[in-house]
């Protein structure tokens, strides 16, 4: 059963360094399949979005406005951020709104990157101002990859949303009811209502215990060398090399991974620089021109073909 969190509104303003727009932002959340919901498409100027606060886990509701009208993808773009229904969280739901959208990264080298690199540049001019936007939290991230593994994404979609629905919290952000995705605590007991087989029930559980003790948290994750941080994610059971890529790049929002063992970057990749017959190892070679954003310029080359 849901409740609705009542209003209680923070404000802070979040300024970009380097380009970003905030509808372009919106288009990619509106056509990313994990975060299917009911009616959701971009609103120009405006996002929403409601999640479970890393740490507290109280919900909140964020609601995401331009300063200025109009589209702006320069550096120094401004937004503003109203969270709700965070209680004394407010200020780490704010600052988790910020590492979603990508605004905790400096992005103004990102257009070196581009000038260096003419599949770079091609996507910077095609998706001006698009940086990552990132799961709420690695515990949801990883939540997604036990659902989602084995299942066609439009269908673990939907899983997600149900059990959001069923078992999180209904926050009201201006005017719209959001699902958001059960905390921790309440994950952890749930069984048979998930529908899920008893194999990913106790996975979930797993993530659900390792999010509690802090073992997914986003900033202790980045803090870690790329390396150990994707080790210790694989120690979750169920959670093998890609999962745990799409953990730290999606849902930590670390923006210096090569995908190692994300085939259709690999694919995006051959085709773009015409090499055919290049290796993971290969391309992971070639990326390094891209640091240090490989993240965004994988999730760039997955969105030329979403």
């Amino acid at each position: 059963m849901t409740i609705t969190v009542q209003p209680r509104l923070t404000t802070a303003e979040l300024v970009a360094r380097g380009p970003f727009d905030l509808d372009a932002s919106a288009r990619f959340l509106a056509a990313f399949t994990p975060a299917a919901r009911p009616g959701a498409a971009a609103e120009e100027g405006v996002l929403r979005m409601a999640f479970p606060v890393e740490g507290s886990w109280e919900h909140a509701g964020a609601l995401i406005r331009r300063r200025t009208p109009g589209p702006d993808v320069g550096s120094g773009a401004p937004v503003e951020v109203s969270v709700q229904g965070a209680g004394s969280s407010a200020d780490v739901a704010i600052g988790q709104v910020r590492r979603i959208l990508s605004l905790d990264v400096d992005g103004s080298g990102f257009e070196d990157v581009a000038r260096g690199d003419p599949v770079v540049g091609a996507l910077a001019r095609r998706y001006p101002g698009l940086r990552p936007v990132q799961f709420h939290s690695p515990y949801e991230a990883a939540c997604w990859t036990i659902v989602g593994n084995g299942r066609p994404m439009s269908q673990a979609a939907r899983i997600k949303q149900r059990i959001a629905e069923r078992h999180g919290v209904e926050v009201d952000v201006a005017g719209v009811p959001l699902a958001s995705f059960p905390a921790p605590e309440v994950l952890a007991v749930l069984d048979g209502e998930l529908g899920l087989p008893v194999q990913k029930v106790e996975r979930l559980h797993a993530v659900a215990r390792a999010a509690r003790d802090g073992l997914l948290d986003a900033g202790w994750l980045r803090s870690l060398e790329p390396d150990e941080a994707l080790e210790r994610l694989q120690r979750l059971p169920g959670v093998g090399p890609f999962s745990a890529q799409l953990i730290l790049i999606r849902g930590a929002g670390h923006p210096d991974v090569f995908p190692l063992d994300e085939p259709r970057v690999h694919e995006r990749m051959r085709e773009a620089y015409r090499l055919p017959e290049a290796t993971p190892a290969e391309l992971d070679r070639l990326a390094r021109r891209w640091r240090p954003y490989r993240s965004w310029v994988a999730v760039l080359l997955r969105a030329r073909h979403a």
